[in-house]
């Protein structure tokens, strides 16, 4: 069974300069659920491993963040899809934590979790942070445009780095046969 690693704002859902700070708040990009459950169906164990500093922030508290993962995984299961696991980062930058995007620490928690390693496995963000921190484990980092996207690929990315329009695009280069 493949993995593929998933950033959840910008990615997943619309992302938010002022942070997704409730459910309500939370809404999916087009496509992109149905995009998590035609991998699912293809074998992939889809993760999600996302920056959420809005904890620290004080912008919200775990349960908050548990509410709107529910309703991100209620949404999913209603077109048939899931989600396997979520790993968060909590902290702001200044914290200087392991877990936070660029730094490649739930990456290498999820590799130990599951006892495998990362290389090549897909790392879809909107980010450059998203990109550094697949690239640290040896997955492979994919940009969207969605979110952040366009605006990361305009400051630039690291040479080699797949650019989709959005998660349904990447799910579709991927599922595609090779030639």
């Amino acid at each position: 069974m493949s993995i593929i690693i998933l950033d959840r704002d910008g990615v997943i859902n619309h992302d938010s300069d002022d942070f997704i700070k409730t459910p309500a708040e939370w809404e999916p990009i087009e496509g992109s659920l149905e995009a998590i459950t035609q991998l699912n169906h293809a074998g992939y164990r889809v993760i999600v491993i996302t920056n959420q500093s809005g904890i620290a922030r004080g912008l919200l508290d775990v349960d908050m963040l548990t509410r709107i993962h529910s309703k991100m995984r209620r949404m999913l299961a209603q077109v048939g899809g899931k989600i396997e696991a979520i790993l968060y980062c909590p902290h702001v930058p200044e914290d200087a934590c392991t877990c936070r995007k660029p730094l490649g620490g739930s990456f290498a928690e999820l590799a130990h979790r599951l006892r495998i390693k990362l290389d090549d496995v897909p790392a879809v963000g909107d980010s450059l942070r998203d990109l550094q921190a697949a690239q640290t484990v040896g997955a492979k980092p994919i940009l969207v445009r969605t979110g952040k996207g366009e605006k990361t690929l305009a400051d630039g990315i690291p040479d080699g780095v797949e650019v989709y329009d959005n998660l349904a695009a990447v799910v579709t280069a991927l599922l595609e046969p090779s030639v």
